[in-house]
């Protein structure tokens, strides 16, 4: 569906058009290398957000290097795309690594008759320019597991082996009833599809709130990638979700619990410092003009409640469990200050 077209059935989210996966071993035929690798992504998005906090928790930025793209997208034949521009750090609006203009040209690399739609993230081949994956959930995982030596010192155990069936049961609820249950009802197509989706919605974030409210984080004493998985979601969500696409029976911050858990995350290291929401503010309502066709981005909420104390350390537990918390970010990929 374009941006500017109004919805005429449910949104049905794609599965991933390319899924090589990259390890250490080389096992699927992509070796995990320093400097071969470029993940491009929007700040807006939150399926790119889970593969940047993760990259950033596992030490990864001095092994893959970060593309931004600009948040409002530019029209190409009729859809839109992400682009680099000026004014997201890309001389002359093209990539300084990859030399493109827009991401659909590493699409077009690896499958010159690709027609699909071209999301992010995009982890790009840097030595042939072709795209490697745009399967953010895989991307997470093997991140988080499969990197090797390449990880830092210290860096968190964000996919333990005995939690992963309950880590991939609390995740496929999430994902369905509030990842993307909040595109289901800001895109659904009538009443009746907006009352089922938003109900989910709420459903979901109500259970959250009970499940929250005894233990610090989703599943075990640390943060794994069934927090990474939520994060992004609740971090747009008053800025976004709650008005822009009608979630609006409560705000995150009516929910004590969930908005306290929410704090605590963005005040760690690789989440508040990997969230741009000047980005997702502008993303959200500048692109999709059948929802907000006069494109006047919204105001508030004022980032700087994201600082507040939340007194989840008093539950126990720790952020990195038996690591340790990532360095500083690196001086090209700071995002503004909400101080």
């Amino acid at each position: 569906m374009r941006a500017n077209e109004i919805p005429t059935e449910e949104i049905k989210r794609a599965p991933a058009a390319f899924t090589d996966r990259v390890t250490a071993d080389g096992r699927f035929g992509r070796p995990a290398e320093p400097g071969r690798y470029r993940l491009v992504v929007s700040r807006a998005c939150p399926w790119a957000h889970r593969v940047v906090i993760t990259r950033r928790l596992m030490g990864l930025e001095r092994v893959v290097s970060l593309a931004v793209t600009d948040p409002r997208q530019e029209i190409i034949e009729g859809d839109p795309h992400w682009v680099f521009t000026e004014e997201t750090g890309s001389p002359g609006g093209r990539d300084p690594v990859l030399g493109i203009h827009a991401l659909r040209e590493a699409y077009l690399a690896r499958d010159p008759h690709y027609t699909g739609g071209v999301s992010v993230p995009g982890f790009v081949d840097v030595d042939d320019g072709h795209l490697v994956s745009n399967d953010f959930d895989r991307l997470v995982k093997d991140m988080a597991t499969e990197w090797g030596a390449l990880v830092r010192e210290g860096a968190p155990d964000l996919y333990p082996e005995a939690l992963r069936a309950e880590i991939d049961a609390l995740s496929g609820k999430i994902y369905t009833d509030l990842n993307n249950g909040v595109y289901r009802a800001g895109f659904a197509p009538d009443q009746e599809h907006y009352d089922a989706a938003v109900a989910d919605v709420f459903a979901r974030l109500d259970a959250l709130e009970e499940h929250l409210s005894t233990r610090r984080y989703l599943v075990g004493d640390s943060i794994t990638v069934a927090d990474i998985g939520l994060f992004p979601t609740l971090v747009r969500f008053d800025a976004a979700y709650h008005g822009h696409f009608k979630c609006n029976i409560r705000k995150l911050s009516e929910y004590p619990v969930l908005w306290a858990y929410a704090r605590d995350l963005f005040q760690t290291p690789g989440f508040g410092d990997t969230t741009n929401l000047d980005h997702v503010r502008t993303h959200y309502y500048w692109v999709h003009t059948a929802i907000n066709p006069t494109r006047i981005i919204a105001a508030g909420p004022d980032p700087r409640r994201w600082l507040t104390a939340h007194h989840r350390e008093e539950l126990g537990g720790g952020p990195f469990g038996a690591g340790t918390a990532p360095g500083p970010v690196p001086a090209g990929e700071r995002v503004p200050d909400l101080a």
